[in-house]
């Protein structure tokens, strides 16, 4: 590039983007999160924050770390989490975990050949809850639009209880061309929608032996239409009960055990 010459505005919105990731920090919290993420050898940790009687659960976990615990008093636990966070007294400030590629991830990462995809969904409680149960029933990842969806926070971790330090969440810049590329690595794509005509289990069996890609919309809008446009096909789970819905996560963890399960 000629010296002078003005960098085109995508080139400079994705520098400065890049700039704030190497900045931005997050704070885990609670017993289970923090021990987790202390054993996490991905994981890059910057403080430590512990009362006494945390520490005494933590020990061998903040040993195996290397870290520096910074004792503190319960009363004096003074950490930029919200204020009725259930510490335990224990939080850490960590970086974002990096997982890599989309396609590193799909197609050689660790489980079944099976994803998670997320439109809108920015509940933190839901989106730890759909890390849980990935992790439970083997998928390769949880998968997310950068925007409007829930960030890595104390929060999601806290939910997640430990999932977020082994269950890859990636973040995307759009989440249709996401969806696009993984039918192109030969994904079969199915969004669940409760006015589909066909039955989960019916879905999964016409994916035959192709990964699958499990896409849930958030709660009340649902899939938006380009999402719905870009699934090979929706999906409805069966219900016998007069109230016929779930929530986000128990939707994903219905779905997750059905896509495992098949032969």
């Amino acid at each position: 590039m000629k010296t002078g010459t003005k960098k085109p505005t995508w080139v400079v919105d994705k520098e400065r983007n890049k700039r704030m990731e190497a900045k931005e920090t997050v704070w885990l919290f609670g017993l289970h999160a923090v021990r987790d993420a202390l054993l996490n050898p991905k994981r890059e940790k910057l403080r430590l924050v512990v009362t006494k009687n945390a520490l005494d659960k933590l020990q061998e976990a903040v040993i195996a770390s290397g870290m520096e615990p910074e004792l503190t008093e319960p009363r004096d636990f003074a950490v930029p989490i919200d204020d009725g966070s259930v510490h335990q007294g224990a939080a850490m400030e960590v970086r974002p975990l990096n997982w890599g590629s989309l396609a590193d991830v799909a197609i050689s990462g660790e489980g079944a050949p099976l994803v998670v995809l997320m439109d809108r969904v920015t509940d933190p409680h839901n989106v730890g809850a759909v890390l849980r149960s990935a992790e439970v029933f083997g998928a390769r990842a949880v998968i997310a639009p950068r925007h409007h969806s829930a960030p890595e926070t104390g929060a999601l971790a806290k939910t997640a209880s430990g999932a977020l330090e082994r269950q890859p969440y990636l973040r995307v810049t759009n989440l249709a061309d996401a969806m696009q590329e993984l039918r192109d690595m030969g994904f079969y794509l199915i969004g669940l929608d409760g006015d589909a005509e066909t039955p989960l289990e019916a879905a999964i069996a016409g994916a035959g032996t192709r990964p699958i890609g499990l896409v849930m919309g958030a709660e009340g809008p649902g899939l938006r239409e380009k999402t719905r446009d870009t699934c090979d096909l929706l999906a409805r789970i069966p219900f016998t009960g007069a109230f016929g819905s779930l929530n986000v996560s128990n939707a994903a963890a219905v779905s997750l055990y059905a896509a495992s399960r098949r032969g």
